[in-house]
């Protein structure tokens, strides 16, 4: 089970998460939607600030948020005209049996209780829907990144993911991997903002905040690839489980 303080940490900086938080690639929602010509009525679960679901909307999809967080639900209103989500979770969707066509998850899925939720995705799903978690994860191949996920004690790189969540369970074929790259140019007060809205450090004591704060700091004013620069590209790599429900 994951921690669900840490899990429902994120509504005290939706607003900065949804600013700067990295978008998904096209590519990446069109494979994870497994090809399907829109409009397919797609579920986003865990949806957060809305960053899935207007990536998924653009490419001409019905989309149905569902987030527990109140305050991401309003974010995710204020943000996305015309879409209001769901109050639900990975284990209580509130959607009646075989409503959607696919079921995607941006960022959320290491926060379910995995049994009952792939049990609740297989629920909604139609017969032959897809169901496809994805994850933009830091690209930890470059030397400055790295650095950073060890000052921020950042979680789940590109191995960890495929390693630990590529199983759905019985009523799924088995999972498919997909990988896309992708970066985003961050000013260093930016990037230190988006690493303010990770549940590490919103759920961090005073002490501990400072301490990864000064490490920031001497990393941008150190590190030859970001001393002096006053905008930086943080490389990341899109990862997509895909699998669908027999």
């Amino acid at each position: 089970m994951t921690d669900p303080t840490a899990a429902l940490s994120f509504g005290v900086a939706a607003a900065e998460y949804d600013r700067f938080r990295p978008r998904y690639p096209e590519s990446a929602l069109r494979w994870a939607l497994d090809g399907r010509p829109a409009p397919a009525r797609v579920v986003d679960l865990g949806a957060g600030t809305g960053i899935l679901t207007r990536g998924v909307a653009a490419l001409g999809h019905h989309v149905v948020p569902v987030e527990p967080d109140p305050g991401m639900r309003a974010q995710l209103a204020a943000a996305t005209p015309g879409t209001t989500a769901l109050a639900g979770s990975a284990e209580s969707v509130p959607l009646p049996d075989g409503d959607a066509d696919a079921v995607l998850v941006g960022q959320a899925y290491h926060w379910f209780d995995r049994d009952a939720a792939h049990a609740e995705v297989a629920r909604v799903l139609r017969p032959g829907g897809t169901f496809a978690p994805v994850w933009n994860v830091r690209d930890e191949r470059v030397d400055w990144v790295a650095e950073l996920t060890r000052i921020a004690h950042l979680d789940h790189n590109a191995g960890d993911v495929v390693e630990r969540y590529a199983d759905f369970g019985t009523a799924f074929t088995p999972v498919e991997v997909g990988e896309f790259g992708h970066a985003t140019t961050l000013t260093p007060d930016e990037l230190v903002a988006m690493l303010h809205t990770r549940s590490y450090w919103l759920t961090a004591t005073p002490a501990e905040r400072a301490r990864v704060d000064t490490g920031l700091t001497e990393l941008f004013a150190t590190h030859p690839e970001l001393a002096g620069r006053a905008a930086v590209e943080l490389p990341y790599r899109t990862i997509v489980l895909r699998a669908r429900r027999r």
